[in-house]
């Protein structure tokens, strides 16, 4: 399974941080299936509804920081609901999938009608089984889509969103001859497949897949690979998988000086281009694309949550926000069922701290998406994100 990359990351968990790339966790493989009725339970807008926050509280000391953030998030999307009440039980997990499996059922026969969380990804998978005979619908904050489905929908934004907006901008703009660009890893390989299926989805073209080992020399010894793919296969698009923290600096300088310069070919990142800073001074990444979530949108939660508690708020905070926001304008339709997956999933979407949001079938989650490039060591949006989803809903 995967997880993006945190160097203060505990052994076998899986998360989601907007930064770098995605690494290998354990978890039980594939999907929840359809277990249980998933309609959820009746719910009674006339009174609070009970509502579990699965957060990893009682694990590491980086993990309580994180819990802290996540409540306080939680906090402050409820005070933002109007002829809403949510009844916010909140159930530490130490981020241990046998603990939240046994939160989670703890919380249901408490009452809880939905569950926000939890963070990682064997955690959440775990949670959604002990749950899921009962029809409880889990709102995860792991990005890990090999977990979702049935009662599980995972949050956090993950390749297949990033991999779809940023080909179907390409698609749009004349760069329609896609070469993947890829590391021989487990994160690699899910990066490569996740692009595969975004340029047959829009209409694109492959024009080649070149992969490379996670070695300096490796990655030089590639550069003429992929030159002569680019020339041999006609390509206008190198699509890396590759972050700021890898191969991404080297490949940038690289490709140009061997003969692929940025007016020719046009160099894609499926990471953050921005995270960190430094990065956006180097000169090979001057006008490649890359996504990011809607940055008047994240500003505007950082400069609230910060003015309300005192500090900014760690990224992956934002996620606890949508879960409420989620819940509070389901729950407002007035509908009995309105905890459902099918009420989940209606097309409209969500308006969280992010961006416009919508939970899919599948049970991944389709993020408003902004494109950006870099300009002067700077980042320019040059395509912003949606304000909203086609489709009935709110």
């Amino acid at each position: 399974m995967f997880a993006v990359f945190d160097t203060l990351r505990k052994p076998l968990r899986l998360l989601i941080l907007p930064v770098v790339a995605f690494v290998l966790a354990a978890c039980e493989p594939g999907g929840m299936t359809n277990m249980g009725s998933n309609n959820g339970p009746r719910v009674d807008a006339s009174k609070p509804v009970p509502v579990a926050l699965l957060i990893p509280r009682g694990g590491s000391a980086s993990d309580d920081l994180l819990a802290k953030d996540l409540e306080n998030a939680a906090l402050l999307a409820i005070r933002d609901l109007s002829g809403v009440q949510i009844d916010l039980r909140v159930y530490g997990t130490g981020g241990n999938a046998d603990l939240a499996a046994k939160a989670a059922a703890q919380a249901v026969n408490e009452g809880a009608q939905i569950i926000i969380g939890p963070l990682y990804g064997e955690a959440a998978n775990a949670a959604g089984k002990a749950v899921a005979a009962k029809g409880v619908n889990v709102l995860a904050f792991s990005n890990n889509s090999s977990i979702a489905g049935g009662n599980v929908f995972v949050m956090g934004q993950g390749f297949g969103d990033t991999s779809d907006r940023l080909v179907r901008f390409a698609k749009a703009n004349g760069k329609d001859r896609i070469l993947i660009l890829h590391g021989d890893d487990v994160a690699g390989q899910v990066g490569r497949n996740a692009i595969q299926r975004a340029i047959a989805a829009n209409g694109a073209t492959s024009a080649g897949v070149v992969d490379y080992s996670l070695s300096q020399e490796a990655v030089i010894a590639a550069v003429p690979r992929v030159k002569a793919a680019v020339t041999a296969n006609g390509a206008n698009a190198v699509f890396l998988t590759s972050s700021s923290s890898s191969a991404l600096p080297l490949f940038t300088q690289l490709l140009p000086e061997a003969g692929l310069p940025v007016s020719t070919t046009q160099y894609i990142g499926l990471t953050r281009w921005d995270i960190p800073a430094q990065t956006l001074a180097l000169p090979g990444v001057q006008g490649g694309w890359f996504a990011l979530p809607d940055p008047s949108a994240s500003t505007a939660f950082s400069q609230r949550y910060t003015a309300a508690y005192g500090s900014l708020p760690n990224p992956i905070a934002g996620l606890a926000f949508d879960g409420i926001a989620a819940v509070g304008a389901l729950v407002k339709s007035g509908h009995s069922d309105a905890l459902s997956a099918a009420r989940l999933t209606q097309g409209a979407g969500f308006r969280g701290a992010s961006g416009v949001f919508r939970f899919k079938a599948d049970g991944t989650t389709e993020h408003g998406l902004a494109v950006a490039t870099v300009r002067n060591n700077a980042v320019v949006i040059i395509d912003p994100a949606p304000k909203g989803f086609g489709g009935a809903g709110f």
